[in-house]
Order: C-alpha cells, then sequence, then structure tokens
C-alpha cells in the first residue's frame, strides 16, 4: 500500500533504474514525490510507488521548489530544462524559488549548458552526481556528490538524506562531476578484478559463491567485489543495475577526460576492451557484472 506523505513536495524526473529507487525511497522518507517519466510502462508501475506520476516536466513548476533529475542523455537533460524553464517564464515564478539537483553523469559542458538556460528563467541548478549501483540506490546505499551554489546545497540536503547514505558537499559547480569521475574510473577496474578474481579462483577449484563470501570482507575486497561479487557467482547479470550500453557512455566520458589530461591510465584502459566485448557478444542490457562471461570465454577460447 502506497504510504500517504504529507511532507515537502520533490519533483523526480527520470524513473528509470536510478531515478526510480531515488522516488520510492523519498516517498518512503515523508516526502510527497512526483515523479516524470516518459515511457507509460514505467509511469503506471511507479504510480502505486510515489504521490503522483506525470508524462512533463511543467507540471513540477508551481508544485515544489525542490527537483532531482535522472536523465540517459544530454538531449534528455535539454529537453527538461527547456520545459521547466519555458513553464517558469510563462508563471512568472520568483527568481531562486525552483533548484533543480542534476544527478545524471553526463559531460560537463553540458551540464553548464544546462544551467545557464535555468538560469535565465530564474531557476538555479546544482550539479549533484551520485555514487552507487541500482541495487544500492533500493537500499538507500548511495553517495552525493553536490556542487554549486552552498545555499542551494543546504537547501538540498534533506532530501539528499530522504535516499542517500551519505552527502558531500564538494566546492564549485562541476566539482561533483569530477568526483565522480574519478568514483566511476575506480568501479570499472574494480569490476573488472572481480570478475577476473573470482574465475581465477573457480580455475582453482573454489566455488564462486564461497569466494565471494570469504574474500569479499578482506584485505583484497572492495566495494564493487561485495555488490557485484554475488552477481557474477550467481550468474544473474539478467536483472540489471547499471546497464553495459549505459555504462559506456560513463566511460566514454572517464577516456576523453583522460585524454585531455594526457595522463597515464594502465588499468582503466586495460578495461576498455573488456567493456566493449561484453556489447559485442550481446550483454548490452546485462549488467556490468556481465563482464565475468566476457572473461570465461576469453579463457575457454585460450
Amino acid at each position: 500500500m502506497k504510504k500517504q506523505a504529507s511532507g515537502l513536495p520533490v519533483g523526480v524526473i527520470g524513473l528509470g533504474i536510478m531515478g526510480s529507487s531515488m522516488a520510492a525511497n523519498l516517498q518512503a522518507s515523508g516526502f510527497h514525490v512526483i515523479g516524470i517519466e516518459v515511457n507509460p510502462a514505467t509511469r503506471k508501475q511507479m504510480s502505486s510507488r510515489i504521490a503522483k506520476v506525470g508524462a512533463s516536466s511543467r507540471m513540477l513548476v508551481g508544485k515544489t521548489g525542490h527537483i532531482l533529475t535522472s536523465l540517459p542523455s544530454v538531449a534528455a537533460l535539454m529537453a527538461v530544462c527547456e520545459e521547466l524553464a519555458a513553464e517558469a517564464t510563462a508563471q512568472g515564478i520568483a527568481k531562486g524559488s525552483l533548484i533543480v539537483s542534476e544527478a545524471s553523469t553526463l559531460p560537463m559542458e553540458d551540464k553548464l549548458a544546462a544551467r545557464k538556460l535555468l538560469a535565465k528563467a530564474g531557476i538555479k541548478m546544482i550539479d549533484a552526481p551520485l555514487s552507487g549501483t541500482g541495487a544500492q540506490a533500493r537500499t538507500r546505499d548511495l553517495t552525493v556528490y553536490a556542487s554549486g551554489e552552498t545555499a542551494a546545497i543546504k537547501q538540498m540536503m534533506d532530501v539528499f538524506k530522504g535516499f542517500s547514505r551519505a552527502q558531500f558537499s564538494v566546492g564549485e559547480f562541476g566539482n561533483g562531476m569530477k568526483m565522480k569521475l574519478v568514483a566511476n574510473l575506480l568501479v570499472a577496474i574494480h569490476n573488472v578484478s572481480t570478475a577476473e578474481a573470482i574465475l581465477f579462483g573457480q580455475q582453482l577449484g573454489l566455488q564462486a559463491k564461497a569466494i565471494v563470501e570469504v574474500v569479499a570482507d578482506g584485505a583484497g575486497g572492495s566495494r564493487m567485489f561485495q555488490v557485484r561479487g554475488p552477481m557474477m557467482a550467481s550468474r544473474g547479470w539478467d536483472d540489471a543495475t547499471m546497464k553495459i550500453e549505459v555504462w559506456q557512455k560513463d566511460m566514454s566520458i572517464i577516456d576523453d577526460a583522460l585524454r585531455a589530461l594526457n595522463l597515464p591510465s594502465p588499468l582503466f584502459s586495460a578495461c576498455i576492451p573488456i567493456y566493449r566485448a561484453a556489447m559485442a557478444q550481446g550483454h548490452a542490457l546485462h549488467d556490468t557484472a556481465a563482464v565475468y562471461a566476457v572473461l570465461e570465454k576469453f579463457a575457454g577460447e585460450s
């Protein structure tokens, strides 16, 4: 049964793997959540989990001063910002009365363009990407890297606490994305190293489940080993918490940033062909834990 929240109204735009969990957890935390999603099937699914669901971002203007965006592409972000700006201008809302917290992993130049567009309509935007998988989002095991105007971040902090485990204010606009790129570089490496270690253990004659249980909390473990190790051991990558085709976008952003800085990245660079092979082998819609299947196939071919 849906909880009847009577607290602060919050808008969540984009109810995909991450957004749906954020919205549901906010509703459970006592917020009055209005979700926006273009997919009719997803809207129907979410209608029993949050206060209200709609198809247009325009419906949020004048209904809430706090909006979270979790979007799959630059095109989606710009379309949403254009809708919000147009409606805010039409309604003549007070400058600074609406804050948009952008949680997607997208190129910084595009987030800056979105912020500029919203600012013309008097809407404040902060850059606040998240660290964590879809599975972690379900259990509020997310970290928020908020960056931008300090006052706006403070106004969003209670909202962040409604769906996340840890929240950091990391400075000027854009620092959030920089932190996210650092975190995702490690995620990319640790995910592949987890698959490599489990396959190694199995070839030594150990059971995958036992490897995960014994190694995860030791010196050789990592957060990705704890999160993705069980999925690899059970071959459960069909239930995606981060689809490989979406992860390719994140990988490209990191790779572009490394190249622009002319930095050596031997471990990250070694991961790139593994994820590309996963795409080629039909795992585009599977969780990134499917890199285990890629290494397994490589081993069989050799």
